[in-house]
């Protein structure tokens, strides 16, 4: 998304009250296609988890949830490479059928914690969120050194979850969960900004505008989604 839109120059013969109103306008869109998708995800897991020959399919078919939770990084992977020459259609698209296959890969979380305590860590990860998200906003911080810290941090972060798959030590394992909820509380607030910084007076009403809109609902979910399974480690109640 760094590459594809240019966020460091501004619209000439704008004002500040005119500048701040498009920001406001295109946070709200992103919002607005963050809930969204992060409704179709809940409803695709809710779907699932009580259609119980689908469910068990997944279950039994270890291979095939495998090829789903590939799918779903090819599909970040591809709108985010090649965002600039798709149409926004296929734009859009994506995004939704990512946060469907990611309900599915999810809905296996009601095997193994309580509805409860699923519903529970919901609120306290969009609480967080939204308090993140609000600093992310209206802080006067340049977060852009945070920032490439915590990217950083999240590639360290990726590596030690996938040799912890092979070792499975405890101590990984808890570590990582820690580390993972303060890196996308961290990436919250950061992306919020960075989001923020886009100027998207010109091109809010353009098909490049809206695909800047549905890349920042992408990434905002993908932060909410993470941030929620790490904390439903630590605050979720087993079965």
């Amino acid at each position: 998304m760094d590459t594809y839109f240019n966020t460091e120059e501004r619209p000439v013969n704008i004002t500040d009250f005119e500048l701040a109103e498009a920001n406001q306008r295109f946070m709200v869109k992103v919002y607005g296609w963050m809930c969204f998708a992060l409704a179709i995800t809940g409803f695709m897991s809710l779907f699932v988890v009580h259609f119980e020959p689908l469910l068990n399919f997944f279950v039994s078919h270890t291979g095939f949830f495998i090829f789903l939770l590939i799918a779903e990084v090819l599909l970040v992977a591809t709108l985010s490479a090649r965002v600039e020459k798709m149409s926004l259609f296929t734009c859009t698209l994506t995004f939704l059928i990512y946060s469907i296959l990611n309900g599915i890969t999810l809905a296996p979380l009601f095997l193994v914690y309580t509805s409860s305590s699923i519903a529970s860590t919901f609120f306290i990860c969009a609480g967080t969120f939204a308090a993140m998200s609000l600093f992310g906003y209206f802080t006067k911080q340049d977060l852009t050194k945070w920032g490439n810290i915590l990217i950083m941090a999240l590639v360290g972060l990726i590596i030690a979850t996938l040799v912890n798959l092979f070792i499975h030590s405890t101590w990984i394992y808890w570590i990582t969960t820690y580390a993972g909820v303060f890196i996308f509380i961290g990436l919250i607030a950061y992306d919020t900004q960075k989001l923020k910084d886009m100027s998207a007076l010109t091109l809010e009403e353009t098909e490049e505008g809206r695909k800047m809109t549905i890349m920042g609902a992408l990434s905002l979910y993908l932060d909410f989604i993470n941030l929620f399974i790490y904390l439903l480690r630590i605050f979720g109640k087993r079965n």
